[in-house]
C-alpha cells in the first residue's frame, strides 16, 4: 500500500480533465497539482528505544521481527484518516512508532506484551492499516514509548469446518485474502467493506466493521462465533458455540474493543455457500424521502437486498456528471431519459441481490412491486453493474482529489427509519453551513445503506476546496459540527467506522457516564498498566 495513501501505487488516475473542470466549478480545485513529499523527507523524531529495549524484544521474536527503520516507522504512522493523510502527504505525521513488532503467533504476542508492559511501552495493534478515526494514532498516553504490533505474519487459515459452516484464522488475515481461500471451496464470509483490498479479519472485529453487503449477510459481529485475546493480564479463548447463555457476551464485548483490551490474535467465522446468482440493479426515486420508504418497505416486508445504497439528490447528480464527464454516451443518455420520464432531479439506488437463482428471482420480483408501488422507475442493471466495478475505488480518488486540494471526507452513523430523514438533514446543514462559514462551500452527498428491520445507516461524504493554511482545522470544525447534530439528532456516533479517536469525544453521549466507566474498569482488569491503544474509544 502507498505510505501517503491508499492502495495499490500503480493504480492509474480515475478523474479526467472534464471531471476536474465540473469539480472546479463546484467547489474549486488548486491550480496545481500537490503531490505527496519523498519518503525519505516525511519528518521524524528520533526512536525513543535504547538498545537495551530494542534487545528485550529482539529476545521475543528474533531481531528480523523488530524494525525501528525510516521506512517501517513512516508506514505505520498512522491509519488512512483525512488528518492522517494531510499530515503525510506534507511530511509532517503527528507522530511515529519508536518501532514495528511483527510477531509469528499468538505466544509471540503474549510474550511481547509483557515486555512492552515492564519497559512502559504502548502498543497500537496494527492491522491492515485501513483505519479511518485515528484508531490506529500512535500515542504514548503515560509511557516512554510506543510501538506497533503489525500483524501482518498472523495470516494463516488454520481450518474450516464444513459441516458447522466455519473458518478459523489468525486475525492477521487478509479479508481479501480468505475470501478468495473460500471461493475456492464453494464458500463466502460475504465480508466486502470498501477497504476490502486491504483490511485485515482481526481489525474487522475489533472495530465491529460492517461490509457493503451486510443487509443480507450481516455485520462482522454477526459473524464472528469464537475469538482469542492476548490481554496483558492473560489470554481469553471464547469457543465457536452456536449460542450460550452463561452471562452477558464476551464476544460482543471484545469485537468492537479497538485493541485497548489486547489483541485480537484467532477468529472464528460463520460461513455460508458462496451465492450462484448474483444481480445488481440501479431503481430510481422522485425523491430522497420516496426512496427511504421504499427501502423500508424491502428492509421489513422480506425483500431485502444484500446491497441496498440509496443516494440523495446531490450525490445522484454528482455522480450523473461524473459518469458523463468520463465521455459515456450511455450516461448522457440515461440522463436525457430521466429528465424524460421526470426523474431528473431524482434519486438513484442501487439493489444488488445475491444466493440461488430460484431465491434470489423470487426476492427481486417482491421488491419490483414494491418499489413499483412507491414510485420507482427501474433502469435495468447498468448502473449496478457500474457500482459494482468500482466499489473499492472511492480511496484512489480521495488521494486524486487531494493531489488537486481538494477536501474530502465521510462519517456515518444510523437511526431509526422514523427519524432518518429528519437526522440526514440535520447532518447535511451543520455540514453546509460549516463549510460556509470556513469560506469554503462545498458538495453534501450522502447515501442510505445496511437496512435493518428499525432503521438503516446514512453515509456521509462532503468536497470542499481545502484550506490552504488550516486544512486540520478546517476538518476538526465539520467533524465536531456534524457529530454534534448526529448525537443531539438522535444517532450514533458511528455505524461502522468505528470511534478511534475522533469519536472517543462523543462515548458518553453513546453509551452513558456509567457505561464508560463500566469499559474503563474492564480495561483496568484486562490491561492494569494502561499500555494498550491509548487514547482510543474511552479517552
Amino acid at each position: 500500500m502507498r505510505w501517503w495513501g491508499w492502495g495499490d501505487p500503480g493504480h492509474g488516475p480515475i478523474l479526467t480533465g472534464a471531471a476536474l473542470d465540473f469539480l472546479n466549478g463546484e467547489v474549486g480545485v488548486a491550480p496545481d497539482p500537490r503531490p505527496p513529499v519523498a519518503l525519505a523527507n516525511v519528518s521524524l523524531a528520533a526512536s525513543a528505544l535504547d538498545e537495551g529495549t530494542l534487545e528485550a524484544l529482539r529476545a521475543v521474536v528474533g531481531s528480523e521481527a523488530v524494525r525501528s527503520d525510516h521506512a517501517a516507522r513512516v508506514f505505520h504512522a498512522g491509519g488512512k484518516g483525512y488528518p492522517d493523510l494531510v499530515r503525510m502527504r506534507a511530511g509532517e505525521p503527528e507522530g511515529a512508532p519508536d518501532a514495528v513488532l511483527l510477531p509469528s503467533d499468538r505466544e509471540h504476542v503474549q510474550r511481547l506484551l509483557a515486555a512492552c508492559e515492564r519497559s512502559s511501552l504502548a502498543v497500537v495493534p496494527f492491522g491492515g492499516g485501513t483505519s479511518v478515526v485515528g484508531g490506529l494514532a500512535p500515542l504514548r498516553g503515560g509511557h516512554r514509548g510506543v510501538v506497533a504490533l503489525e500483524m501482518q505474519r498472523m495470516g494463516r487459515v488454520l481450518g474450516i469446518d464444513r459441516a458447522s459452516l466455519t473458518v478459523t484464522v489468525e486475525a492477521g488475515a487478509r479479508a481479501a485474502a480468505v475470501e478468495a481461500h473460500l471461493a475456492q471451496r464453494g464458500l463466502t464470509l460475504g465480508h466486502f467493506p470498501q477497504s476490502f483490498e486491504y483490511v485485515s479479519l482481526g481489525g474487522c472485529a475489533a472495530t465491529r466493521s460492517a461490509g457493503q453487503a451486510s443487509s443480507g449477510y450481516g455485520s462482522i459481529e454477526k459473524m464472528v462465533a469464537g475469538l482469542r485475546l492476548c490481554a496483558p493480564s492473560g489470554e481469553i479463548e471464547l469457543p465457536a458455540y452456536p449460542a450460550s447463555a452463561a452471562g452477558p457476551s464476551m464476544r460482543q464485548i471484545l469485537v468492537g474493543s479497538e485493541g485497548i483490551l489486547g489483541v485480537i490474535t484467532e477468529l472464528s467465522l460463520r460461513v455460508r455457500p458462496a451465492p450462484r446468482e448474483r444481480c445488481y440493479e440501479g431503481v430510481f426515486f422522485e425523491s430522497f424521502a420516496a426512496g427511504i420508504e421504499a427501502l423500508r418497505a424491502l428492509a421489513q416486508e422480506h425483500a431485502r437486498p444484500e446491497i441496498a445504497r440509496l443516494s440523495n439528490e446531490q450525490e445522484t447528480r454528482v455522480s450523473l456528471a461524473l459518469a458523463a464527464a468520463g465521455g459515456g454516451v450511455k450516461a448522457r443518455a440515461g440522463e436525457a431519459y430521466l429528465r424524460a420520464r421526470g426523474y431528473g432531479e431524482g434519486c438513484l439506488a442501487i439493489l444488488g441481490y445475491e444466493g440461488e437463482p430460484a431465491e434470489v428471482h423470487s426476492r427481486r420480483r417482491r421488491a419490483h412491486a414494491l418499489v413499483r408501488h412507491l414510485g420507482a422507475l427501474r433502469v435495468g442493471r447498468s448502473p449496478g453493474e457500474a457500482w459494482a466495478r468500482s466499489r473499492y475505488e472511492a480511496p484512489y480518488l480521495r488521494d486524486e482529489l487531494l493531489t488537486h486540494g481538494v477536501m474530502v471526507e465521510t462519517l456515518e452513523t444510523a437511526t431509526q427509519w422514523s427519524n432518518l430523514k429528519a437526522l440526514h438533514d440535520s447532518v447535511e446543514r451543520a455540514i453546509s453551513e460549516t463549510l460556509a462559514a470556513w469560506r469554503t462551500p462545498g458538495l453534501v452527498m450522502c447515501h442510505v445503506s445496511h437496512l435493518y428491520d428499525t432503521g438503516a445507516s446514512l453515509y456521509f461524504t462532503f468536497l470542499a476546496r481545502q484550506h490552504d493554511e488550516q486544512a486540520i482545522a478546517q476538518w476538526r470544525a465539520v467533524k465536531e459540527a456534524a457529530s454534534a447534530a448526529i448525537v443531539h439528532g438522535g444517532g450514533t456516533i458511528t455505524h461502522h467506522h468505528a470511534v478511534g479517536r475522533d469519536h472517543a469525544p462523543w462515548m458518553v453521549d453513546e453509551v452513558g457516564t456509567s457505561g464508560r466507566a463500566a469499559l474503563q474498569s474492564l480495561k483496568a482488569t484486562l490491561d492494569p498498566a494502561g499500555i494498550m491503544n491509548p487514547g482510543k474509544l474511552i479517552a
